[in-house]
């Protein structure tokens, strides 16, 4: 029996633990295979934690879904509930490309810092599909405005102006540099402080994941059901434009 390649690494070092995603053969994309193992890899982050850091191998944070093999959309949500509700900060150490439902997975993570190589996109649309299970954490967070265009045209758009939007905390030339007075700071808060802090500035994405979810999860379905998300779909692994393009 062939056994499937480890796709989440785990570190520890004083008191912070780092989730690698290592699935370089489909640039970190959501399989059902790794959305497994993280949710397996945080719900093993011990109580002397103070923090989780969530980073990758290779010039990709995440892909989005697999398309090949992608997760349950209810197993998808849970791990991106499962980020938000953790007790421990999460972290998120970004010097790559994040697509798709990447996105909802950075969204979901309580502080993010990229550097000058990472790049963003909501591809859905522009394959008959929409960001829809991973609006649960972003629109709460993200400027509506920018939420609108980058949802709707699928522009890329560099550090800097995912910053400006809300959708990281920070854009950094070096990311090591950059999240180091917050690691250090997490380091020094008390464990309790850190998880009540964290309560506050969660509840209203957590409320909506509650009010949302299953309407969401159905609206995916339908989509990816869809005539124009298959033929989008098929294009892109075929890779050429969709019969729609003018």
């Amino acid at each position: 029996m062939t056994l499937a390649r480890q796709a989440v690494r785990t570190e520890h070092d004083r008191g912070i633990t780092t989730l690698t995603l290592d699935s370089p053969q489909n640039r970190n994309a959501l399989s059902a295979h790794l959305v497994d193992e993280l949710g397996g890899a945080l719900a093993e982050v011990g109580e002397s934690v103070r923090a989780v850091v969530l980073t990758h191998t290779g010039n990709t944070f995440c892909a989005g879904a697999d398309l090949k093999g992608p997760p349950d959309p209810a197993a998808f949500v849970a791990l991106m509930r499962a980020v938000v509700a953790h007790p421990k900060p999460v972290v998120a150490r970004v010097t790559g490309h994040v697509r798709a439902g990447g996105l909802g997975l950075l969204g979901c993570c309580d502080i993010a810092v990229a550097g000058p190589g990472a790049s963003f996109a909501f591809t859905e649309s522009r394959l008959g599909l929409a960001p829809a299970v991973i609006s649960i954490p972003l629109l709460p967070r993200m400027d509506p405005r920018a939420a609108a265009r980058y949802y709707l045209t699928g522009e890329r758009f560099d550090a800097a102006e995912a910053a400006r939007t809300g959708l990281i905390t920070a854009a950094a030339d070096d990311v090591d540099e950059g999240l180091a007075p917050v690691v250090e700071g997490l380091r020094r808060a008390s464990p309790q402080g850190l998880a009540a802090s964290k309560a506050l500035v969660t509840a209203t994405v957590l409320e909506n994941f509650d009010r949302t979810t299953e309407d969401l999860i159905a609206r995916s379905a339908a989509l990816f059901a869809s005539a124009q998300a298959r033929e989008g779909v098929q294009a892109f692994l075929e890779r050429r434009e969709p019969a729609w393009v003018l």
